[in-house]
């Protein structure tokens, strides 16, 4: 199989001295007619590439920023079939590679072959099934495999080292370390042993590591990013689209660029 459009993208960010960036966003937060002014306020504010939420009753790794997006999106009736047609309507104007994160069961009610065929057809890279463990990934993953869509892992700051580096064997596109425990949503502070986990990932990962979950300032997107190969925010830049801060959109990804 061919390296993936995602891994690429983030390489070519660290090999030009950056650190990549990935904005999560909630897909139809405020309807999906915005969508795509979204996707492309990111995609000219630097974005390496965009992760892009399916809205879901019971979103598990979800603190209550992109639970309340969520919401939004469902009460204005948005599905995963809504969104990736959406995705193929815009794939033209958006040349930042796109990744979805949804949890299993709107992918099984959309069936796993026809999801993957769709995710192939639209242009999207990858894929983030939180509740998707490991043991079980190859249901998803044949899939996916046959239309060269990453099936990205989330490790976690509790894995033990046999499971990091299996984890980290099997993750495509990028690596996500998890760094809190517990659920999306911003933090003042990090586990001191943060850098230590994010040296072993590194070691182990045959793809960049990117991390996330509580990152919410630009002083952490710098700090974090030079201990991985970049950073992912989400709660942060649900609320400041949600808001309409652009500038601090701007300012987030910009932590991310070398000065």
């Amino acid at each position: 199989m061919s390296k993936h459009l995602l891994q690429t993208a983030i390489e070519d960010c660290v090999t030009k001295g950056d650190r990549a960036f990935i904005p999560y966003i909630m897909a139809g937060d405020g309807g999906l007619d915005r969508l795509g002014e979204q996707l492309i306020l990111l995609q000219e504010a630097g974005a390496t590439a965009v992760e892009l939420g399916i809205p879901f009753s019971d979103p598990v790794a979800d603190g209550p920023t992109i639970q309340e997006a969520g919401k939004r999106a469902l009460a204005h009736g948005v599905t995963l079939k809504d969104v990736l047609a959406e995705v193929g309507r815009l794939r033209n104007e958006i040349q930042i590679p796109i990744v979805l994160m949804t949890y299993l069961n709107p992918i099984f009610q959309y069936g796993i072959e026809e999801f993957a065929k769709a995710c192939h057809t639209v242009g999207v890279s990858g894929v983030i099934v939180p509740d998707l463990p490991l043991e079980e990934c190859q249901i998803l993953k044949s899939d996916l495999t046959k239309h060269n869509i990453a099936l990205i892992q989330l490790v976690s700051l509790t894995s033990p080292l046999d499971r990091i580096q299996r984890i980290a064997k099997a993750s495509e596109g990028f690596l996500y370390a998890v760094t809190v425990t517990g659920i999306t949503g911003a933090q003042n502070d990090f586990a001191d042993n943060l850098q230590e986990h994010l040296a072993l990932l590194k070691k182990f990962s045959l793809v960049p590591v990117m991390a996330g979950f509580g990152i919410s300032t630009p002083s952490q997107v710098r700090e974090i990013s030079k201990l991985a190969d970049g950073v992912i925010v989400g709660s942060r830049i649900v609320d400041a689209l949600h808001s309409g801060n652009h500038n601090e959109i701007r300012e987030l990804i910009g932590g991310s660029k070398k000065h």
